[in-house]
């Protein structure tokens, strides 16, 4: 392909409100084009890298017998209200009615829909397994988009869903879908983990992320320095270093001390010399249902090192939704002091406790009045607890819960796929059956599985790029190779140029070339820019001395190169 034949527009300069690399990048090199915010455009060089990924996808996919189809991204109110899901998606679902007065959504996902497609037609055992996928935009009404493709409203996905008919079945489902995964990312040659995660409002007991590793990651996970180990930190397991679990002080009286104006743990540890850990947390949170008038508290107890974790809390009191902090009023009246005086001690709503609170003896507290707090406070003497557990973030230093002889690292991440084990969530809510082989009926069992397909790319570029611009991988970079002619008007190099792009596209190999009137400059920077692997500079005064310049786009790495060699060269330096 010739730039000249193409629509492909190059910035110097990116919009103001592009705030990471990627979407600078994105935008600079004409990939994509914001038409409003979380709304893009795809460029036809972007286009290029999408059906690339999306070729790996489904090579992989095959090898797994799955089934493409393509489903509606409008759909009708009455399948989300099956699954309780209209009201639950809250805002980020986008509603809308027709000109009949009817409701309907933008697809955010389509749990609802693929159960509706199988759950008429498969009727008996001998019906399952399925393995159902599609490559379809999706739209979730992000209140602020931001960062180009990572966080936009409308996005192309690849969901997947499997059906079986047992638990154990659908688990090896889970599992095949599992490694079919590993090797889709593995085939990008980019730098991944895969991590425990929660399942959010998909629902489900078993789940995983495919994170790609890069500072701008959204996601922080938690990395064993030795094991295989890792998990998204908002479900990690907390598990100290055992140096801060030995308390050997007997019990002493508890005493109330004045602390004017200090309110925060920071505060607290310089004023009194104490380590952190030694000053105890008490949160409020409201477990109450979202549509409940009434107040639902519960007090929470945490190291004043740590971080309480709502999303742990949420799952180990198996709410269907995610608790909330209280405000300076509704703990004011819950407790009689401002958030900072607090402590367990005479509250008469249920307190819970931290595992890692448990080993410490005569910690401080709040007092439950304004500007005071209480020593020798201890678990069991001066308060009960309702129950003990993990509400805590894990954090750097902790323990790598499998091999506790490891510590735990942290990266950031960006989550780029998740498979989730659902069970019957979905198929009991919408009376997906089948007749058993004992002509009784049973639920069918689910797994959904997906792949952000447009927020990969750019993920990958966020992950590999340099101060001059992207570095695509050969997997799917747009093009694999880049002439720069460098003096169009001579015929004798474009005719060079287009007969090496015939050589090489008779291997597979493709090939762009920018046969623009340009300054040699203009054309070495928009190279780098793009970033395809391989850039081939062919020039007149090169040619006169039957030379090029083969140019490796990572590292920068220039060789010149007889021109009667320049197809091997290239072959070479792409290792095809």
């Amino acid at each position: 392909m010739k730039w000249s034949q193409t629509h492909l527009y190059t910035f110097k300069e990116a919009p103001n409100d592009a705030d990471i690399t990627s979407q600078q990048l994105f935008i600079r090199s004409g990939m994509i084009k914001k038409v409003a915010p979380g709304l893009f455009t795809y460029g036809p060089i972007f286009l290029r890298s999408l059906r690339k990924f999306e070729a790996i996808i489904r090579s992989e996919l095959e090898k797994e017998s799955c089934i493409e189809v393509l489903m509606p991204m409008v759909q009708p109110r009455e399948l989300w209200e099956e699954t309780n899901r209209w009201t639950e998606m809250g805002d980020g679902l986008l509603k809308f009615k027709n000109r009949n007065e009817q409701w309907f959504c933008l697809g955010a996902t389509h749990e609802e829909v693929i159960t509706d497609y199988i759950r008429f037609e498969v009727k008996s055992h001998r019906d399952l397994p399925k393995n159902i996928f599609q490559i379809q935009n999706k739209y979730r009404d992000e209140i602020r988009p931001r960062f180009g493709l990572m966080r936009g409203r409308e996005f192309l996905m690849k969901d997947g869903y499997s059906f079986d008919l047992d638990k154990e079945s659908a688990l090896k489902s889970y599992w095949s879908m599992y490694e079919a995964y590993k090797r889709i990312f593995n085939k990008l040659g980019v730098q991944y983990r895969i991590v425990e995660a929660d399942a959010g409002n998909i629902g489900g007991s078993l789940t995983h992320e495919f994170q790609l590793l890069a500072e701008a990651g959204e996601d922080a996970l938690l990395v064993s320095t030795g094991s295989d180990f890792a998990a998204n930190r908002e479900i990690c397991p907390a598990v100290s270093p055992k140096k801060l679990e030995e308390a050997l002080e007997n019990l002493k009286e508890v005493e109330e001390f004045p602390t004017p104006g200090l309110k925060t743990i920071e505060d607290l540890s310089k004023n009194l010399n104490l380590e952190k850990y030694y000053l105890v947390k008490t949160l409020f949170v409201s477990i109450s249902e979202p549509k409940d008038s009434d107040l639902k508290a519960i007090a929470i107890l945490v190291r004043g090192d740590h971080e309480l974790n709502l999303i742990k809390l949420k799952n180990f009191l198996k709410l269907n939704f995610e608790p909330r902090l209280l405000n300076d009023q509704e703990v004011f009246q819950l407790s009689g002091a401002h958030p900072g005086s607090c402590g367990p001690v005479g509250l008469k709503i249920p307190v819970y406790v931290d595992n890692d609170v448990l080993p410490l003896k005569n910690f401080i507290v709040g007092a439950n009045k304004d500007g005071y707090h209480l020593k020798n406070v201890n678990m069991n003497r001066d308060f009960k607890p309702e129950a003990i557990g993990d509400f805590r973030f894990a954090q750097e230093g902790d323990l790598d819960p499998t091999q506790p002889t490891f510590e735990l690292r942290t990266y950031r991440g960006i989550e780029v796929g998740h498979v989730f084990y659902l069970g019957t969530k979905y198929s009991e809510k919408m009376n997906a059956r089948y007749a058993d082989k004992n002509q009784g009926t049973q639920l069918i069992e689910m797994g959904c599985y997906g792949i952000g397909v447009s927020r990969t790319l750019q993920a990958i570029v966020e992950q590999n790029h340099d101060s001059e611009g992207m570095i695509w991988p050969k997997s799917v970079s747009p093009f694999l190779v880049h002439i720069c002619v460098l003096d169009v008007k001579e015929p004798a190099l474009l005719n060079l140029a287009e007969s090496l792009e015939k050589e090489l596209a008779s291997l597979g190999v493709d090939v762009f070339i920018d046969d623009r009137d340009e300054r040699p400059g203009v054309k070495f920077k928009d190279a780098d820019l793009l970033g395809f692997p391989v850039r081939v500079t062919l020039g007149q005064k090169g040619f006169e001395k039957g030379v090029g310049e083969v140019v490796l786009r990572k590292g920068k790495i220039k060789k010149e190169v007889l021109l009667n060699q320049l197809k091997a060269s290239i072959l070479d330096a792409l290792e095809v």
